[in-house]
Parts: C-alpha cells; sequence; structure tokens
C-alpha cells in the first residue's frame, strides 16, 4: 500500500480522511472524525498527537468504548476470524497466532480475569512484545489498581496506533 504525503492528508475531504485513518484505533471511527477538525498536520506525529487528544477529550465513556472495541489476545475473534487485519498482523508478529495448548488456555484465562477485574480486555502493543513478555505484563498488570490499568491500556493503544499511523503515512 502506498503511504500518504502529509500535504495530501492536509487536503483531504472528510470522507477521504475517515476512509483512509477511520480503522487507526480499533473500531473507532469517531476519532478520526474529530481529529479531521484538527488540520493541518505538520506531521504523522501531530497526526498521532490530534487523534491522542480527541481521546483525551472524550468521555470515560467514549474511552471504555474504545478499550472494548478491542480484541483480546488470541481469543475468540482470532479463533473465528473475525480480527481486523491489522490485529491480525499485530497478534501474529508476538507469535500469538502459533500458542501452545498450555499457552492457550493461560492467555483465555488471563483474558478472563483481566476482563471480570476492569471490564475491558487487556491491551499491549505486541508489535513491540514477544509472547513471553506479553504473559508476563498480563501477570504484572492484574495487580494494577483499575485506574493505573485503564491508563495502562490507552497508553498502549496509543503505542499501537503510533505503529499504526507510520505504516500509512511517508515520513
Amino acid at each position: 500500500m502506498k503511504r500518504l504525503g502529509i500535504a495530501q492528508i492536509n487536503a483531504m475531504t472528510p470522507g477521504d480522511f475517515l476512509a483512509a485513518f477511520g480503522g487507526v484505533f480499533e473500531h473507532s471511527p469517531w476519532i478520526a472524525e474529530r481529529a479531521w477538525e484538527r488540520r493541518p498536520f505538520a506531521d504523522a506525529e501531530s497526526l498521532h498527537a490530534a487523534m491522542v487528544a480527541v481521546v483525551a477529550g472524550a468521555s470515560r465513556a467514549e474511552q471504555i468504548a474504545l478499550l472494548n472495541a478491542h480484541p483480546d489476545l488470541a481469543g475468540k475473534e482470532a479463533k473465528v476470524g473475525t480480527l481486523t487485519a491489522a490485529s491480525i498482523n499485530e497478534q501474529a508478529s508476538a507469535g500469538l497466532d502459533a500458542l501452545s495448548r498450555d499457552e492457550m488456555g493461560l492467555i483465555g484465562e488471563l483474558n478472563r480475569r483481566h476482563r471480570e477485574r476492569f471490564g475491558f480486555p487487556f491491551i499491549i502493543a505486541a508489535r513491540l512484545n514477544a509472547k513471553d513478555r506479553i504473559f508476563a505484563e498480563f501477570e504484572r498488570r492484574l495487580g494494577l489498581d483499575e485506574n493505573a490499568e485503564f491508563a495502562a491500556c490507552l497508553e498502549q493503544v496509543y503505542a499501537i496506533t503510533r505503529l499504526r499511523l507510520a505504516d500509512l503515512v511517508a515520513s
């Protein structure tokens, strides 16, 4: 896929911008819709900062909906083939598409415990982590309080979306 230049991005109509960037934040096109109004962008990082500012300015309910739009790691969406293309590639990059039976059982249990404890899925930038690190982070973050884990998940969303934008925008 050809990466977009910043001048091209700044000249986009709202519809073109949404088509290009509506999927950067998992199943949350409202972020791109609101970020378009913050043009012009100086570069990919300022585009990302505008999108992050939209999330930061959103209501807590919208932020929780954003977190809940993310799939469980190696969860039911992966098993039935309903992950987004970006999520498939990200989870595969960490080896989550090739877990042993024991690892599948463990990640299923960790996903369940996280959702029960916090009310939203565990989120980590899989492209930046190997599966052993992901398992360790799962365990560590289950010990956090709700506000700390909420903030950690948002930071991971920002890391994921920074990588996704880097794939779309020419530097």
